[in-house]
């Protein structure tokens, strides 16, 4: 059951605000959970694509995340990236989530890459 909840878009988890995350870009990792389609519309440069449903324990090790650094997961309202972030959590890592998603991001005018 504690498996479970831990996949539920649900509750609190440690939040990063745009503009504080903009500042801190080189400091940590970026891993955008949104599908395919979205990720290709437009996301923050250097992030890492792994959509929130092909989430796993052998797929985010294939991402090759530097465990002594920390991890921001991003969505496009902050709900898909709160699994994610437990997830990470859970596997030792210092996570976070983008406050308010993309949505956020967009809104701050912060650069991102956006399809040709």
């Amino acid at each position: 059951m504690k498996r479970l909840l831990r996949w539920l878009p649900l509750g609190h988890v440690r939040e990063v605000a745009a503009t504080e995350l903009w500042q801190r870009r080189h400091q940590v990792q970026l891993v955008d959970v949104r599908s395919q389609r979205e990720y290709r519309h437009s996301h923050i440069p250097q992030a890492l694509h792994l959509p929130i449903t092909r989430f796993s324990h052998e797929r985010i090790r294939a991402l090759q995340l530097d465990p002594q650094r920390p991890v921001v997961t991003i969505c496009l309202s902050a709900h898909r990236s709160i699994p994610a972030t437990r997830q990470l959590q859970a596997m030792g890592f210092q996570a976070a989530q983008l406050q308010g998603g993309m949505l956020a991001w967009w809104k701050a005018g912060l650069p991102c890459t956006e399809a040709p």
